[in-house]
């Protein structure tokens, strides 16, 4: 028959492979996620940007014809000139 304290060890030992199991696939779930994120990072940051704020492309346009109005209009208004 098989002694107590052996199986006690037994037990033990497979305790303990379980747990080791059951953390390393945790780690490999979490090292996973992060890579996810990196790679998302890494997206965002690879689409042009016209503008400071990162608005799209139609929008930066918009705006920046909009400043360019804006400042021909203050440039009209200093020289004297009424539009």
């Amino acid at each position: 028959m098989i002694e107590p304290t052996l199986m006690i060890a037994a037990t033990c030992l497979v305790g303990l492979c379980v747990v080791a199991f059951a953390l390393l696939r945790a780690w490999q779930g979490w090292l996973e996620l992060k890579r996810s994120e990196l790679e998302r990072i890494e997206a965002r940051q690879n689409q042009p940007r016209e503008i400071e704020g990162g608005a799209p492309a139609g929008s930066a346009r918009i705006e920046i014809a909009d400043l360019k109005e804006r400042i021909r209009k203050l440039e009209a208004i200093a020289s004297g000139v009424e539009l």
